[in-house]
């Protein structure tokens, strides 16, 4: 196979990398497994330290590595893999946090009304109303159907970690399995879970 331009100036672990990434472009499960092995510890400790958050960083961590996986084929050798990977997590990291504070108010703090004068925010009851409520459980059971049609594996990881909304130590536990693999296996879960719903007839 004809070499990228670029990839005579990589170093030797960015050049096996790249080979790596050559496999997986091409199918092969195993390269994206060690693609994700060799990265995923030093990618969720640079995540954990922007958003101080254990589950928030598992859930981000899985995320980059969607995206790159997604977009293996823009990647280009004139820079390491991991220096894209690492671009890719902490841009999607920023896009996270920048949602998270614009979500967040505080209700101790006035802000200036158009007309000047200081107002407070007034809360709503948390509660739903009868039609948010029938609505929220529809979308849940179309959700639930949507997750049957996963293999069972997949289904009970995605039951647990989302419906069950256990941590991922807690799965690993559960299960008897390494953390790393629960959490290779709930990325693909999670990108199996995005197909069916992109294909299916029922839209949310």
């Amino acid at each position: 196979m004809e070499l990228e331009e670029g990839f005579e100036n990589l170093s030797d672990k960015a050049r096996y990398d790249f080979q790596l990434v050559i496999r997986a472009r091409e199918g092969e499960q195993a390269a994206y497994a060690e693609l994700m092995e060799r990265y995923r510890d030093s990618i969720y400790f640079m995540l954990l330290k922007m958003v101080n958050n254990k589950d928030d960083a598992d859930d981000l961590t899985i995320e980059a590595f969607g995206k790159a996986f997604n977009r293996l084929d823009l990647y280009t050798p004139n820079f390491a893999f991991s220096t894209w990977l690492f671009k890719i997590a902490s841009n999607n990291c920023i896009d996270f946090i920048r949602k998270k504070k614009k979500n967040t108010l505080s209700i101790d703090s006035a802000f200036a009304g158009e007309d000047g004068d200081e107002m407070y925010i007034d809360l709503r009851s948390d509660a739903l109303t009868p039609e948010e409520e029938a609505i929220k459980q529809q979308k849940e059971k179309l959700m639930r159907d949507v997750v049957q049609k996963l293999k069972p594996r997949y289904r009970q990881l995605i039951e647990m970690r989302y419906f069950q909304q256990l941590a991922y130590e807690e799965i690993a536990e559960q299960l008897d399995l390494p953390l790393g693999t629960v959490k290779a296996q709930l990325f693909r879960a999670r990108d199996l879970l995005y197909q069916v719903l992109k294909n299916s007839k029922d839209r949310f």
